[in-house]
């Protein structure tokens, strides 16, 4: 017997609360001297650096104020540090420090850490369904030229 294909609204739905929760979960087993929008921005940081607040702020789909409120909290905990861009020395950009990149690398390692062992507790085949679904959900994001705000 074949299984029914839920309506893409349905499944939107369902999805969405299945991600929230994981979303939810992981968070509570990374850092917590960092709000999730302060990983977010620090993983940008790392990834598109140096940036521009405003660029920043794109990257991560928020208003500017969010973004330089981030940055700041980030930059006393010396995570990141704000420097002339080389361009233009009327415009300062963030980067990511030592400090930053061993949080986001503990924080990675937490958090794949809580996963796998959740992920060790499935069949081979619920595991290549979850690996197909990953490249879907990682193919919608691209498509939608990034993450949602």
């Amino acid at each position: 017997m074949t299984p029914t294909i839920s309506a893409p609204t349905d499944l939107a739905a369902r999805l969405r609360l299945v991600v929230t929760r994981l979303s939810r979960r992981l968070r509570q087993h990374g850092e917590r001297d960092v709000s999730p929008t302060q990983i977010s921005a620090l993983s940008t940081i790392e990834r598109h650096g140096p940036l521009a607040l405003g660029s920043l702020a794109a990257h991560e789909r928020v208003q500017p104020p969010t973004a330089t409120a981030a940055v700041t909290r980030l930059e006393e905990q010396g995570l990141v540090r704000r420097r002339d861009d080389p361009s233009d020395g009327r415009v300062k950009v963030v980067e990511i420090t030592p400090a930053g990149r061993t949080l986001l690398e503990r924080n990675r390692s937490r958090t794949r850490e809580y996963l796998g062992r959740r992920l060790r507790n499935i069949s081979d085949d619920e595991r290549r369904c979850l690996e197909r679904a990953a490249g879907i959900l990682e193919r919608i994001l691209e498509e939608e030229g990034g993450a949602a705000p």
